[in-house]
């Protein structure tokens, strides 16, 4: 499952980083604490939308070009999610027989048939 504040985490982490800041930094010019921050950061808190529009102020990006590259990332995660199931489920992935195994015999390798 895809969980929109990790994915808005790792868009903040990264924007930050980008720009060479800490943590200390950018949470003392958004106005909220280092800890609280961290935990945006990494996933484990929901951000209000007065704290992202803070953050994305510190951090002197629109707000709307973070959402942006959030929704992007949500999609792709979704897009990657939807696959594996239709995988999963679907079987397109065939189970190898073991008379398919390859084994290594010297120098070259066999793949006897059953």
């Amino acid at each position: 499952m895809v969980l929109l504040r990790r994915e808005l985490g790792d868009v903040l982490r990264e924007k930050r980083q980008g720009q060479g800041r800490t943590l200390r930094e950018v949470s003392a010019q958004a106005s909220c604490s280092l800890g609280y921050l961290s935990e945006v950061e990494r996933g484990e808190k929901e951000a209000s939308s007065e704290l992202l529009a803070s953050i994305c102020k510190a951090l002197d990006v629109p707000l709307s070009e973070m959402l942006s590259d959030v929704a992007d990332r949500v999609s792709l995660a979704e897009a990657a999610s939807a696959q594996m199931t239709t995988v999963l489920t679907e079987g397109l992935a065939t189970p190898i027989s073991r008379g398919e195994v390859p084994r290594r015999t010297g120098r070259r390798t066999v793949v006897s048939a059953a």
